[in-house]
Parts: C-alpha cells; structure tokens; sequence
C-alpha cells in the first residue's frame, strides 16, 4: 500500500487576525531572526502579496525583499504589514 503525501503551506490556514498573531508569537517566542522573516513572508502569502502591497502603500517587490531570508524590514514597514494584518506587536514581561 503506497502512502500518499501532500505538501503543507501554513499560508493556507492562516485566516484570522487570531491564528496570525499565534503563528507570529510562537516564533517572536523561539525563532530565529531568518525563521521570523520566513513565518511573515508565510503570512504575506496567507494575505496575498498584491492586497498587501495595496493595503500598505508598499510595493509588492519591496515586500518580497523585506521578508526574504536575508530582508531587513524597517520599523516602519513592519508596522504597516502587521497592521494589515489586523495584528499588533506587543510587550510583555
């Protein structure tokens, strides 16, 4: 009997402001830097590159260099997209 696999893109289910936030937190938690910009980059896709662009104000190439594996998103840019997002950045001790 022959197992059939199918690829998993976390951006498929990736719906809600609710499941953004806990996907983001658990890398903000545990990740890396390069798996932080991989988990937005995830999150874009889940969005759509061209309404983010749109939402933000961003282009959609600019957005592809910012969260790629060696992007640095400004502050700035950062905000913009976790805002789009329907998301916040937060402290907490």
């Amino acid at each position: 009997m022959t197992l059939e696999t199918k690829s998993w893109d976390a951006a498929e289910v990736l719906n809600t402001p609710a499941d953004i936030a806990a996907y983001l937190d658990a890398y903000l938690e545990d990740g890396t830097t390069e798996e932080l910009l991989r988990a937005l980059s995830t999150v874009a896709r889940s969005h759509g590159m061209s309404a983010l662009a749109r939402e933000t104000g961003i282009s959609r190439e600019a957005l592809y260099r910012a969260f790629s594996d060696n992007g640095n998103p400004t502050l700035g840019t950062l905000l913009r997209v976790m805002k789009a997002f329907g998301v916040r950045l937060a402290v907490a001790a």
